[in-house]
């Protein structure tokens, strides 16, 4: 397909000029006009580029891509091994950062959600990024620990006593512990995030409400696989999920 037919289509789905974000959303780095084989993956480290190119991609797309915000500006180092790669092949990337995260179907929040078997019934936080849900059956917090675990395939980092019982669940993929207090005013027992900072578990002690870290590229997986998915069916694009393993 067209890449200016394919950038069209991906800023009406998911609603990009909404979001005022930390970085471009959209096409980031200009390659070959037509488009068959789209790899996808959740940053664009050398090490997805690399096998995005060993297995012919037209064009990479990314939840992290480039150009964010207070990023030093000079091409150098890192930065110009990962742009000298799709300059030098002429591959697309497009990257989508907060847009992917809140889409209602195919966003992080909605894929990490239906893996966790969590219906949202409320949202919270700037757009909305923040995610509710009641649980149909009360849960320890050891025992949601362990479902996130299973589900991810990564212990989460737990804060709060393992026979707390849990209700209502909150969640916002990726580094969004700053979103915890936000959960806290919406009335969650817990609330789950990518990542944690010091401050938290004295938030998490304080509030007795519990906190679950469950990893930023664990809980980002879903979003970009989910949209790489839904654009092969629609343009009958050959589609390759790359999974780099990162344990942050």
């Amino acid at each position: 397909m067209d890449r200016i037919e394919l950038e069209l289509y991906l800023k009406r789905l998911l609603a990009v000029d909404g979001f005022q974000d930390y970085c471009p959303n959209g096409l980031q780095i200009e390659g070959r006009q037509q488009i068959n084989k789209l790899a996808t993956g959740v940053t664009a480290s050398l090490a997805l580029l690399e096998a995005a190119l060993a297995w012919g991609a037209d064009a990479v797309l990314v939840h992290h891509g480039f150009f964010w915000k207070n990023e030093a500006l000079p091409i150098t180092g890192w930065k110009y091994r990962r742009l000298r790669l799709l300059l030098a092949h002429d591959i697309n990337l497009l990257a989508y950062h907060l847009p992917l995260d809140a889409h209602r179907e195919l966003g992080n929040n909605a894929q990490l959600g239906a893996r966790l078997g969590w219906v949202a019934d409320g949202h919270f936080g700037a757009n909305e990024l923040g995610w509710l849900a009641t649980l149909p059956t009360p849960l320890t917090l050891a025992e949601i620990t362990a479902q996130v675990d299973h589900q991810l395939g990564r212990p989460p980092l737990a804060l709060g006593e393992a026979q707390q019982k849990v209700s209502r669940v909150a969640w916002c993929t990726g580094a969004a512990q700053g979103l915890f207090n936000d959960a806290i005013e919406a009335g969650a027992d817990l609330y789950l995030s990518g990542e944690v900072s010091e401050s938290t578990t004295h938030l998490a002690r304080e509030s007795g409400v519990a906190y679950l870290a469950a990893g930023h590229h664990a809980t980002e997986r879903y979003g970009v696989q989910a949209l790489g998915t839904h654009l092969a069916s629609v343009f009958k694009l050959e589609h390759f999920f790359i999974d780099i393993d990162n344990p942050v």
